[in-house]
């Protein structure tokens, strides 16, 4: 008899393990969890670790956010040696020597800082004609792919031991830590390629409450190690509502804050909102207070 899927809403921030597809993972932790809806957060490859969060029930509403949101990763780039993929999982097609002092790293690591542009590498999930890039790539089809603009707030030398070299990066959306990392070797004239690359912030999540796989199947009650839906929303601002109001909220009316007298404190742009410890939704605050619904959470 197949068994009966719940609705469980939270947020599972996994710290994913090395081999797993992001879509391996999320399957493992559902069936855990016995919950009926959930989807991550955007993907990891199979060779990377680190913080996975993982949406079920209604904060799968709010993963869009995290798709947007600022990454942290820590990586070991192997210099000397460039792979096809641009990681452990790629064959090497060059070897060079390796000379880089600290001091010239550090000099090359000043142009990756900032705004910077990035190629979308072959082994990809990008889209060409309804066909992923890495599929070209293992036809041995290499396509023209246009440069893409992204940024990198924070780019620290952590550790240089030839010809390792460990870095803790912070970026924007569509950041390829593979090709930022093959890019310094470059830069570097010796290549390079992931070793290993780690991620330990989206957003405002960070990796001091991640959870293993075998941790949450061996665990009493795994739900308890879930967080709460508005631990997606932490970094927006927040309005409480008064029942009144939060009622006509939750049928999507539109509530002038001003005209009924309901105090807030926060600029215009995206809200969390709340009555009383019950997180409604997210909406959108307009000039002079009115307050327009966005996403609501089912009663």
């Amino acid at each position: 008899m197949k068994k009966t899927r719940e609705l469980v809403d939270g947020v599972l921030l996994l710290d994913k393990p090395v081999g797993f597809s992001s879509n391996d993972a999320l399957i493992k932790a559902k069936r855990i969890l016995n919950a009926a809806k959930a989807g991550h957060t955007g993907t990891l490859d199979p060779f990377a670790t680190g913080l996975l969060p993982l949406c079920f029930g209604e904060a799968t509403k709010f993963s869009q956010d995290l798709l947007e949101a600022d990454k942290t990763y820590e990586t070991v780039v192997h210099l000397g040696v460039r792979t096809t993929t641009g990681d452990t999982e790629g064959e090497t097609v060059e070897t060079l020597s390796v000379s880089a002092t600290r001091e010239e790293i550090e000099d090359v690591l000043v142009r990756f800082r900032g705004p910077i542009k990035q190629v979308p590498p072959m082994y990809s999930a990008l889209k060409r004609d309804g066909k992923a890039l890495y599929e070209y790539a293992r036809e041995g089809i290499t396509l023209e792919r246009e440069a893409r603009d992204v940024t990198i707030h924070r780019l620290e030398l952590l550790a240089y031991e030839a010809p390792f070299l460990t870095l803790s990066v912070t970026c924007s959306k569509g950041t390829y830590i593979r090709v930022l990392g093959e890019d310094i070797g470059a830069a570097l004239g010796c290549g390079a390629h992931l070793k290993e690359l780690r991620r330990t912030g989206v957003g405002a999540l960070n990796a001091q409450h991640m959870v293993t796989l075998e941790a949450l199947a061996a665990h009493p009650a795994p739900r308890e190690l879930l967080a709460p839906v508005d631990a997606l929303l932490s970094s927006f601002p927040r309005i409480d509502l008064p029942e009144a109001a939060a009622t006509r909220f939750l049928q999507g009316q539109r509530i002038a804050l001003g005209k009924e007298g309901i105090s807030y404190d926060a600029q215009p742009g995206r809200i969390r909102v709340y009555q009383g410890q019950r997180l409604l939704g997210t909406a959108q605050l307009h000039a002079h207070g009115l307050l327009a619904p966005e996403r609501l959470i089912r009663a």
